[in-house]
């Protein structure tokens, strides 16, 4: 309600300032057609649909996106990642990829900050990169249908990029999940196999391959899995400054690391 008034005031002052005499009226007279559809929202949300699929949007750092069925809607533990990567310090014109891209939530922020990347988003499906497409449509974000264990993706990239997100479907399948999530998010965004851990190999391997000498990287995971997590990244032998990272609510949720020269490599 607090909200509400503080948006009737800040209605009825600019209306004031435009000479408006009903001002105070206009801004606070919804009619019967906006109480029906007040209505219908708290009806549906009741039913456990999410308020990102009633509004049709969802703000993720920098940015707002499209969102709705068919695309995993961006949550604020990804946004940990995102400051992290935009403290980072690359090349002036730099290289980024963002594996499993969705709705294009990493691409597009990081497309805001570091205005100079060709940046890439990659996801392997339809739906999302409708989404996608849609929300990257004012920006630079070159997006890609493409599955990320390929093991040729991106093979004209090798060595040449300077950094990598991913946030890929890493819920392990027994998890219990909110009515939101189980009911409306995509399975195939959400599920990464037993232990969650399917997809993630994958995407390290990926990395490993794709990122320069000093390259970063940065994966999300399930908050049970950052040990292993970490294993998965050390275990390739490509990478140092391993680390595993917290999200805003103090619980594990991503790991970053920074990849080997060919020197450094042959030394390990």
């Amino acid at each position: 309600m607090t909200t509400l008034r503080r948006a009737i005031d800040t209605a009825t002052t600019v209306l004031a300032e435009a000479g408006i005499d009903s001002a105070r009226f206009d801004a606070d007279s919804p009619d019967d057609e906006f109480f029906a559809q007040y209505h219908d929202v708290v009806t549906a949300r009741s039913q456990r649909i999410p308020l990102q699929h009633l509004i049709g949007s969802a703000a993720f750092g920098p940015v707002v996106l499209e969102v709705g069925p068919g695309v995993f809607v961006p949550r604020p533990e990804t946004e940990a990642m995102l400051e992290w990567a935009i403290g980072q310090r690359l090349a002036p014109q730099p290289v980024i990829v963002d594996l499993c891209t969705g709705s294009g939530a990493l691409a597009i922020a990081l497309a805001q900050h570091f205005r100079a990347a060709r940046i890439l988003g990659v996801d392997d499906s339809d739906a999302a990169l409708r989404y996608a497409r849609r929300n990257a449509a004012s920006s630079r974000v070159e997006l890609i249908r493409a599955d990320v264990t390929q093991p040729d993706l991106l093979a004209e990239l090798d060595g040449g990029v300077d950094l990598v997100v991913a946030n890929p479907p890493y819920v392990p399948d027994d998890a219990a999940l909110e009515a939101e999530v189980a009911q409306h998010d995509p399975p195939h965004a959400v599920f990464g196999g037993p232990d969650g851990m399917t997809v993630i190999p994958a995407v390290v391997g990926l990395a490993g391959r794709l990122l320069r000498p000093g390259g970063l990287f940065a994966v999300e995971h399930d908050d049970s899995t950052s040990a292993a997590t970490v294993e998965c990244v050390t275990g390739t032998g490509l990478f140092d400054d391993v680390v595993a990272r917290k999200d805003l609510t103090g619980r594990p949720r991503f790991v970053t690391a920074r990849r080997l020269s060919d020197e450094e490599e042959r030394r390990q």
